[in-house]
């Protein structure tokens, strides 16, 4: 198809899709303008993904706004729903469900690192529930979202319900083009035995960690359920839809953004900053240490004795290494 085609219609798709009109209007008459002075002329398709993409960010730097190019050819059911589901369920089965490590470390605190993705719950619900149900008892859970690219934000609901009492919180929602189109987003009942809403948490962050990485993150964060250690995060806040428009094109295009219930705004463009500004290789390390310093005011009776020994053996083994 040739490129002035391709750029045609993703104008017409922000136009009608995109999550803010007024800027959609403004990119539209940027890529239009472009095609016109012959910017993408002769541009292969990897290379007029570059060229757009920069286009489609130059307003308000949009990093969900992108054209993705694809080495092998695109369906043509590539954005049916059911095609997108079925191949999200193939890949969260190649990664166990996004659960890259579930185990409990020395001390008694539970290690959970999700990546690359929350896939949704009809693909993952089973492994995350898994993994959380082996860490409930733990008495301090790292949450490892380092290397979290992206994710459903109704996996996100699901994992922070792990995290809660009985009581349902509400967290960040997604706005849609029309102001008054708000969608709720709440936690709710998960199978199993849960984590609870007490309990510490710590969540590990990196200047890798994206979108759905940052939704929980930050909902963790902003509801005071968890410490932040690590690096700020990219700042994606918008919920994107994936759009065939040539053989390996495809348009990224968000039609949501992220609102707090509680401050009203979002990550985009910001990231999450750390409550404990870290390396990223060592946030890991300085998140346990804290845990094991709260598992050791927590007493030795009975069998803790045994727990409070371990706990302060590793952190022996901590200040040694350090």
């Amino acid at each position: 198809m040739p490129a002035a085609t391709v750029v045609s219609q993703i104008a017409k798709l922000l136009l009608e899709r995109y999550v803010f009109p007024e800027v959609a209007a403004e990119v539209a008459a940027i890529l239009t303008a472009a095609a016109a002075e012959g910017r993408y002329e002769g541009a292969d398709q990897a290379r007029l993904a570059e060229l757009v993409t920069a286009d489609l960010q130059s307003v308000n730097g949009d990093l969900h706004l992108r054209v993705i190019h694809s080495p092998t050819e695109l369906s043509d059911t590539h954005d049916d729903e059911a095609t997108q589901l079925r191949q999200m369920a193939e890949w969260s089965d190649l990664t166990c469900g996004g659960i890259a490590n579930a185990q409990r470390l020395p001390g008694n605190v539970g290690l959970l690192a999700i990546a690359p993705l929350l896939f949704p719950p009809a693909v993952a619900a089973e492994r995350v529930t898994a993994a959380m149900n082996l860490l409930a008892a733990t008495d301090a859970l790292i949450l490892d979202l380092r290397a979290c690219l992206g994710g459903d934000p109704n996996m996100v609901a699901w994992v922070y319900s792990f995290l809660t009492d009985a009581e349902p919180v509400q967290l960040s929602g997604m706005a849609h083009r029309d102001p008054a189109d708000l969608k709720q987003l709440w936690t709710s009942h998960v199978p199993g035995t849960k984590f609870g809403g007490t309990k510490p948490v710590w969540v590990l962050t990196s200047a890798k960690t994206f979108s759905g990485g940052e939704a929980l993150s930050f909902d963790l964060q902003e509801h005071q359920r968890a410490t932040v250690v690590g690096e700020r995060t990219r700042g994606g806040a918008h919920p994107r839809d994936g759009i065939k428009v040539d053989t390996h094109l495809e348009l990224a295009l968000p039609v949501a953004r992220a609102v707090s219930p509680i401050s009203g705004g979002n990550w985009e463009g910001t990231g999450v900053a750390p409550d404990v500004p870290t390396a990223a290789a060592e946030a890991l390390t300085e998140a346990h240490r804290r845990a094991l310093e709260t598992v050791l005011t927590l007493g030795d009776d009975g069998f803790r004795r045994g727990v409070a020994d371990e706990a302060a053996r590793a952190l022996e083994n901590l200040a040694e290494t350090a």
